[in-house]
């Protein structure tokens, strides 16, 4: 009988082909809808209303902010890349602890990815209330009343926007992905154009002088920011959720990755550029619905506003949706490893999609959005996407060394170099966090962990396939 030791290291191979992911979700994901999903689930967050958190931290600089958030999740992008091309299966940053780490660490993964998800789900959607109040009143004259629109720590009651935002994507996400691949492409493609518009607009309101105190808080404020900001780019993870449903996934997922990458850090730092040439940095603090505010101020006229805040509509639905998806489909392969309760892995004979996980999902989410404010839980979010990166740098040296001949659809440039530089960027954030953060994150991982060791362990398929083999038996075929 295999040590507890063993037990909480066992590593699950590594699939070598399509047919021993044991998948029953649809492949319908190509290059180009991959990559939406990507640009998808990371534009919209940090650019729409992460401004009016990050600037009163970091000041003008907080485009170094930007910088420095890409940077460290371009390091990390890369090794995501070589994973997604070696082990292409859902779950991302899970799957790939799970056949590098063990099943402990990848438990410790796992609680990283549930609070990512969960809690940028719920951030978004509390953005997107902020947004609908802004087109609302520029449309119509009237907004919906505090008590209905915010948190009660924010003066309302609950945030209904949110919570309604919540239940139309999970009704999307339950009819198929195939239908929200599409509604999310399109969506998109709207939210680029806006953002282009918002900066050739802002660009006409350039005011030098905006960056004369370029850092007021120094160092220090411009790695805070980044810590701030660094939960936009959870929408990166998604695109490794996708495996089982992407074509292809060798190829097409290291591309889609990359080319998200690249779109989603240029349009960051136009936005930036633009905002904060047009506005003074200090008037940043407590703006709702910013952007809008700073395209009337500078036109003296709300219909650019209007146009922005109904781009912010459109495209931060499409963030809620990738984050409802990414987080039901890592509950999916939790599940089908014994490592949750089989509810989570139950496939609907019609749609193929797992409709009850997404909807226990998204009442959890829905929970968090409409009680919680959004300031703490764009911090959590950093966190968890942080220590998921770190995880994925790791795996890929790990990987390498155990199993130096697997095929790879594309293999990280200046080995070992990048991936030692994204774990180090990583605790480099992760060490301007507030205490509080840090201390709810780790509550949260022991408490995964505990249920793990009480659930999980017991329940491990690859432990039960492990013990039937020492048992000389077959194993059951369960999967």
């Amino acid at each position: 009988m295999s040590s507890l030791r063993q037990q909480l290291f066992r590593v699950k191979p590594v699939p070598k082909g399509d047919e021993e992911t044991g998948s029953e979700l649809k492949r319908t994901i190509g290059f180009f809808s991959l990559t939406m999903i990507g640009v998808g689930a990371t534009i919209g967050t940090g650019i729409f209303f992460i401004l009016s958190e990050s600037v009163p931290v970091a000041g003008p600089a907080v485009i170094w902010s930007f910088v420095i958030a890409g940077v460290v999740a371009g390091l990390a992008v890369i090794c995501y890349a070589e994973l997604a091309g070696s082990v292409p299966v859902s779950g991302s940053s899970y799957s790939y602890a799970y056949a590098t780490l063990g099943e402990l660490p990848a438990m410790g993964v796992a609680a990283c990815l549930l609070l990512e998800y969960g809690v940028a789900g719920a951030a978004v959607a509390v953005g997107w209330s902020q947004y609908v109040n802004q087109l609302l009143f520029n449309l119509f004259g009237f907004k919906i009343p505090d008590a209905l629109a915010y948190a009660p720590e924010e003066g309302g009651i609950v945030n209904l926007p949110a919570i309604i935002l919540l239940a139309m994507c999970c009704f999307l996400l339950v009819r198929g992905t195939g239908e929200s691949v599409v509604a999310n492409t399109v969506m998109v493609c709207i939210k680029l154009g806006v953002l282009v518009f918002f900066v050739v607009v802002g660009l006409t309101g350039w005011n030098a002088d905006n960056f004369a105190n370029f850092a007021p808080f120094g160092l220090a404020g411009v790695v805070s920011g980044s810590g701030i900001i660094f939960f936009t780019y959870v929408g990166m993870d998604s695109v490794a959720t996708a495996g089982d449903e992407t074509k292809n996934p060798k190829k097409t997922m290291p591309r889609a990755l990359i080319a998200a990458l690249i779109i989603i850090t240029s349009i960051y730092v136009l936005v930036a550029v633009a905002a904060l040439g047009a506005q003074p940095w200090e008037k940043f603090k407590g703006q709702d619905a910013g952007l809008s505010e700073i395209l009337e101020n500078i036109v003296g006229s709300t219909w650019p506003g209007t146009v922005v805040a109904a781009g912010a509509v459109i495209s931060i639905f499409s963030v809620t949706l990738v984050s409802i998806y990414g987080q039901s489909r890592i509950l999916f392969t939790m599940a089908r490893d014994g490592m949750m309760p089989k509810l989570f892995q139950d496939v609907n004979p019609r749609t193929l999609t797992p409709v009850k996980g997404t909807i226990v999902v998204t009442i959890v989410i829905a929970i968090m959005a409409g009680f919680i404010p959004i300031n703490f839980l764009a911090e959590m979010t950093s966190i968890g996407t942080l220590v998921a990166f770190v995880v994925v740098s790791l795996a890929v040296i790990l990987l390498r060394i155990r199993e130096p001949n697997l095929e790879r659809g594309f293999k990280v440039p200046f080995y070992p170099v990048l991936p030692i530089l994204s774990i180090l960027g990583c605790f480099w954030i992760i060490g301007s966090l507030r205490p509080i953060t840090i201390l709810v994150f780790l509550v949260w991982t022991a408490v995964i962990i505990g249920l793990y060791l009480i659930f999980g362990r017991k329940n491990s398929v690859l432990g039960k396939q492990q013990a039937a083999a020492e048992r000389g038996e077959t194993p059951g075929g369960r999967s």
